[in-house]
């Protein structure tokens, strides 16, 4: 619309008789509602038991720090005394910040959806003091709107309910839970036994029924629009094989990533895409933006650079594009070492550069602060008028026209927010070239939107593959540099590693440099891995191998339960009680992949590096999901397709051996340049002719030439080809490779 401490007491304890517990919470999105009259605690056991005692039901509200519609909630119902003391009296009023606690966000997603019908953020949920919903829904106003009542309407009727009714508000409840718990048994993924084989035809269907559901404003299906990110990954692969629908694969992720990139919905001023559009042609954005959206869309822009673009979207169009985004992450997002907890709704305008750089921030809010009052997009939105009295009469008019900043606004009164919609002529560009750095140095004046400044594990491994990919390709040392500073922070804020007495375990989410809250989930798990094995790709660091290996065998402890992989490690009881005690699995991408899909990429990756038969099976197990869902909602599979067509590409496996030298480095950037859907790469870094002491194993037995010369190894399905020395054979035996 997370020194460790235990997530399930919440850190201020809602201790009988306290008011509002949430000013020294850690999340940014909690303290936002500190000094609400409402007595607000957090997610954890001690509020449940709290409620138990006072025999009244949970009301649950869930949100996140750069959510619009979460700050117009809080200013309407939260901040008012009337309303807050209804709440206060008839139940306890708890607060949980979805990226923190993304398992709770998803339960009770879940059941939102199955009561109401609808699902987003703000999310209200009236729960059990055992933690089972009853009823639900998201915003609601202080007032009754057509369709939808009034929050103190429905504070009521929920009362009304738990003292009239409670029989049968808790059979529904407990309804409720059963029909979850056997939603989950029925699309249990067990991880043993053998796999059955990927049908080949699944993901032909796939892009024909992503065609059906293309608009022709780029992307898919009517507003609001989200970047597809995990579809695009799956389109560019299909587009690099040969098949029947890899050129309206290859056209359909153009379109997108065309449209997308000259919209509103990027910042065409200082880079970075918003969360979504309000409107099917992407002008209208929701104007968050979040850095999972931006570290997935900077590798699908690269992906496509790789795959070589095309008519409608070239890449080096792209290529730019990437670079502004990388940009944009590291500037906007960037968080030195210094960072302290007070700084956490801060902002980042360009001050932090690379080198200082030691992990990312989650967001920038939706809205800047005006006059103390909330505005969606203020920052970013111009009028004809600000634009010809900065520019100058004509030339401000024509950058209106150029930027379609419309006179009556298209977003509120503060304006538009300027984006071409088309590619720019040769004069257009040169108008732009001189009004941008204009407008950019007026914006920077104006007050800016707060930013979260917590690190989550799983969307920072996210940025680190990403960044690595794009110093690779677009030759920017800097970015590899920094996707190491990421992964180091990481290794040492997140990850506690493996004792004699201890699995290794990763927690999710750190403020100022202090891991805290709940341990990581599968995501954080997979997109860690995923980011590692990245960074080892470019840099032949075998550190960040063997971290990523870690990493992947603490995550099948942890996550594979009597043979069957869930989400998280039962980290709250309220959770399990929610879901029938059965834990969970979400198969389905939401706005960054399923936890299962990204595993399964995962898990596809490590098998073709190590040669373990134990996890190319798991993977497969995973792919198993896929039938059901490919041809019928593909939309929701991106990340489970674009596994597959790695999977049925091979993986090609690419080991680069011999001493460091321009003949090796050339090998191994054309192989980081090609756009093989399943390429794996290993490459030497000690100098060693026959990587038998690597602890890499896809280098074992692989030595250099006679002479010393480096020498790369192609192998596919088991089977491998001579090994070759020069770029053109190497890529001559990519090609007769692809699937």
């Amino acid at each position: 619309m997370q020194a460790a401490q235990n997530a399930d007491t919440g850190s201020q304890g809602g201790r009988p008789g306290a008011e509002n517990a949430l000013g020294h919470e850690p999340s940014a999105y909690l303290r936002q509602h500190a000094h609400n009259p409402v007595h607000w605690r957090p997610f954890g056991d001690e509020a449940f038991a709290f409620a138990a005692t006072r025999d009244v039901p949970v009301f649950l509200s869930i949100g996140y720090a750069a959510c619009h519609w979460c700050h117009v909630m809080a200013h309407e119902s939260f901040e008012d005394q009337e309303t807050a003391d209804y709440l206060n009296a008839h139940f306890v009023a708890v607060k949980v910040d979805r990226e923190e606690r993304p398992d709770v966000d998803s339960v009770y997603m879940a059941a939102t959806q199955a009561i109401s019908g609808e699902g987003g953020w703000p999310m209200s949920v009236f729960l059990t003091p055992d933690g089972q919903a009853f009823h639900a829904g998201t915003y609601f106003p202080p007032a009754p709107m057509p369709g939808r009542p009034s929050f103190r309407q429905v504070l009521e009727a929920v009362q009304d309910a738990w003292l009239g009714r409670r029989n049968a508000v808790e059979q529904n409840a407990r309804s409720l839970a059963q029909g979850m718990a056997e939603a989950q048994l029925s699309a249990a993924v067990m991880l043993t036994g053998p796999p059955p084989l990927i049908d080949d035809g699944l993901l032909p269907e796939a892009v024909q029924s992503l065609a059906r559901s293309e608009d022709d404003d780029g992307g898919f299906g009517a507003a609001p629009k989200f970047p597809p990110s995990a579809v695009l990954e799956f389109l560019i692969r299909h587009a690099a094989v040969t098949s029947d629908t890899a050129d309206a694969a290859r056209d359909m992720a153009g379109r997108t990533l065309a449209a997308m990139s000259r919209s509103a919905l990027f910042d065409q001023l200082d880079g970075g895409f918003a969360r979504y559009s309000v409107t099917r042609d992407w002008s209208v954005p929701h104007f968050e933006k979040m850095l999972y959206d931006n570290a997935q869309l900077l590798r699908v822009y690269l992906h496509w650079v790789r795959l070589g673009g095309n008519e409608v979207y070239p890449a080096a169009e792209a290529a730019e594009m990437a670079g502004r985004t990388a940009d944009w992450m590291l500037d906007s997002l960037g968080l030195p070492a210094s960072a302290s907890p007070e700084d956490d709704e801060g902002y980042a305008s360009g001050g932090v550069v690379s080198d200082d750089v030691v992990a990312l921030a989650s967001s920038l809010d939706a809205d800047s602060v005006v006059d103390g009052e909330h505005h969606e997009g203020a920052t970013y939105l111009w009028t004809v008028a600000e634009l010809e009295e900065l520019l100058g009469s004509d030339r401000g008019a024509a950058v209106a026209r150029l930027m379609n900043v419309a006179a009556e606004g298209t977003v509120s009164r503060f304006g538009s927010p300027p984006h071409p919609a088309r590619v720019f002529d040769a004069g257009e560009s040169a108008l732009w070239a001189v009004a941008r750095p204009l407008l950019l140095a007026a914006r920077s004046a104006r007050v800016q939107p707060a930013r979260d400044n917590k690190v989550v594990a799983g969307w920072n491994g996210l940025a680190v593959a990403a960044l690595a990919e794009a110093g690779a390709l677009l030759q920017r040392p800097e970015l590899v540099v920094a996707a190491e500073r990421i992964a180091a922070y990481l290794e040492r804020v997140h990850w506690s590693a493996a004792t004699a007495d201890t699995d290794g375990q990763l927690r999710r989410v750190s403020h100022a440099g202090t891991a805290r809250g709940i341990g990581g989930l599968l995501e954080d798990y997979a997109f860690c891995a995923e980011g590692l094995f990245a960074l080892y790709s470019v840099t032949g660091r075998v550190h960040w191998y063997g971290l990523a290996e870690d990493l992947v065998n603490a995550a099948v402890r942890r996550f594979v339960v009597d043979g069957r992989l869930v989400d998280s490690a039962g980290e709250s009881g309220q959770v399990l009680n929610a879901q029938g005690r059965q834990p969970g699995l979400d198969p389905f991408d939401n706005a960054t992949p399923s936890g299962a899909a990204a595993f399964a990429g995962v898990l596809l990756s490590y098998s073709a590096l190590s040669g373990s038969s134990d996890h190319r099976i798991m993977a497969g197990n995973i792919l198993a999901l896929l039938p059901p869902i490919a041809g019928r909602a593909p939309r929701v599979a991106g990340w489970l397709l674009a596994t597959a067509q790695a999977a049925l590409a091979g993986p090609v496996e690419a080991a680069v051996v011999g001493p460091d030298s321009p003949g090796r480095t050339a090998l191994h950037r054309a192989l980081l340049t090609s756009g093989s859907p399943g390429l794996v790469i290993a490459v030497g870094h000690d100098g060693g002719t026959s990587g038998q002491s690597s602890p890499v194993p896809l280098l074992h037995g692989r030595p250099a030439a006679a002479d010393g010369s480096p020498l790369a190894y192609l192998c596919r399905d088991m089977v491998c080809g001579r090994p070759v020395g020069t770029v053109p054979e190497l890529l001559e035996r990519l090609v007769s490779m692809a699937g």
